[in-house]
């Protein structure tokens, strides 16, 4: 806390030190319980003598405002009138440079307690192990941290760890140099669309779509070229070719984001056709391809492009935890080596202990152990969302139960989505429609079911809800 002693004012220095220290407690820049420094340290670092330290805590000793623990130090006092703190200063009118620039608000707004919420792309982090979690991290901090800088690319340990398990789960052939460790699949996007487009190109995108993504593409001035979805995903016969084809398109063939398909083989190999006679980059968000049930693993289109047309995205938020920040990105030499380097600019890397902790997890065999348990927990909650919905299968259609951790129902067009997702939030039920997530065209009439980060019961109660709302609607 900066500290300023006038020695040419009358007012004595120690007098100007308990003043400062006095209105740094009362506006809340040293809180209660908040250690104060030493005198002995105080008054090398102003450049007092000690004595003139000692007079001003003795000051703030007999008003009260610190207390002292024997062999501790001092502290500030507690039950102290605090002020109010004053706000950042704010410009009048509006500044020439904040112009109307800012991406639209994508952040969720917390809802009230009690509110069961069906959200999209919250796993259960509550499964992950946590003796195995504790063990690692207690390894990692018992050694010093590395003194430079690390790799922009990422931790070698890490994206070994990586290309291994892309081999194993997703039949993708990349070796630890392919890979770049990122703070998240949208910082990967993000990457690639520095080192792609530039304003005015056209990517095409799936309609509807993961508006992070949307808008990410946009920030960098792309025009967006909206591609049909149907139950199996993007519709690869909509791109255009020749001339009109779009620079980069932009998939999530797994578990479409946010209807739920799967890509069919048939449609996986047009679409790399299609990209290798048009020249263009096809970005796989490898969303949610972890978690499938009663289906066949489905090759990756980075495990079947043949002619590096293909940029892979993949992250450990869904498997994990979104609070990790840390994802990868296997992407064509030349363009990776652009990659790695608007990485550096960005952020230089991302966190070392992170990496080291998530490389030691996927190296013990501990990330496959746990995909595989948690595969089993999700399938029973998404049994028992299909078997609570089931009451409403004449009015509604739930898809998109294949694989990840969300479906859509459908509604009959006379059953508004949006008069539904009200109506449950009014009995404590959070759901989405599909308003958000289209670009151009109009939005399907249907709602949007998040159950992985949900605990059986509330899947259970919640779905009820939504069943009584619907057959109420419907009568």
């Amino acid at each position: 806390m900066p500290l300023q002693l006038d020695r040419t004012s009358v007012v004595p220095l120690h007098r100007q030190l308990t003043q400062q220290l006095r209105q740094a407690i009362l506006d809340g820049r040293l809180p209660a319980g908040a250690r104060l420094p030493s005198t002995r340290s105080l008054a090398a670092e102003l450049g007092i003598s000690r004595n003139v330290a000692l007079a001003a805590f003795d000051d703030l000793f007999a008003d009260g405002y610190v207390v002292g623990q024997h062999g501790s130090g001092t502290y500030v006092a507690h039950d102290l009138p605090v002020l109010p703190r004053p706000a950042m200063p704010t410009p009048s009118g509006a500044p020439r440079w904040l112009r109307p620039t800012a991406p639209p608000a994508l952040t969720f707004e917390p809802l009230r307690p009690g509110v069961i919420e069906f959200r999209l792309g919250k796993p259960a982090v509550q499964s992950v192990p946590p003796d195995v979690w504790r063990k690692i991290w207690a390894d990692i901090g018992s050694h010093p941290p590395p003194a430079d800088y690390g790799a922009p690319s990422g931790d070698p340990e890490l994206r070994a760890a990586i290309a291994g398990y892309l081999g194993r789960a997703r039949g993708v052939a990349c070796g630890p140099d392919d890979i770049v460790v990122t703070s998240g699949a949208i910082q990967s996007l993000d990457l690639l669309a520095r080192a792609i487009l530039l304003p005015g190109d056209v990517a095409a995108f799936e309609e509807p779509g993961y508006p992070v993504s949307r808008h990410v593409l946009l920030g960098r001035g792309a025009r967006i070229l909206p591609v049909p979805v149907d139950d199996d995903g993007v519709q690869v016969d909509a791109l255009p070719s020749g001339s009109d084809a779009p620079y980069v398109v932009y998939v999530t063939p797994s578990h479409q984001y946010p209807l739920g398909g799967r890509l069919p083989i048939p449609r996986r190999m047009a679409l790399l056709e299609w990209a290798a006679a048009n020249d263009a980059l096809i970005v796989e968000d490898d969303y949610d391809s972890e978690f499938r049930f009663d289906a066949p693993p489905l090759p990756a289109l980075a495990g079947l492009d043949t002619s590096g047309r293909v940029a892979y995205i993949g992250t450990f938020s869904k498997v994990l935890s979104p609070a990790l920040r840390l994802g990868y990105l296997v992407a064509p030499p030349p363009l990776r080596e652009r990659v790695v380097r608007l990485k550096h600019l960005t952020d230089f890397h991302t966190p070392w202990p992170v990496q080291r902790a998530l490389a030691s997890f996927i190296q013990g065999g501990h990330l496959e152990r746990h995909i595989r348990r948690m595969r089993r927990e999700y399938a029973e909650k998404r049994a028992a969302l299909r078997a609570t919905l089931a009451p409403v299968e004449p009015l509604a259609r739930l898809i998109g139960l294949e694989a990840g951790l969300h479906a859509f129902l459908e509604l009959r067009e006379e059953i508004d989505a949006r008069d539904i997702a009200r109506e449950t939030l009014a009995r404590n039920v959070a759901v989405s429609t599909l308003d958000g997530y289209y670009h151009a065209m109009s939005p399907r009439n249907g709602i949007l079911l998040g159950y992985g980060g949900l605990e059986l019961a509330e899947i259970v109660s919640g779905a009820a809800v939504l069943v009584d709302v619907i057959q109420r609607k419907a009568r």
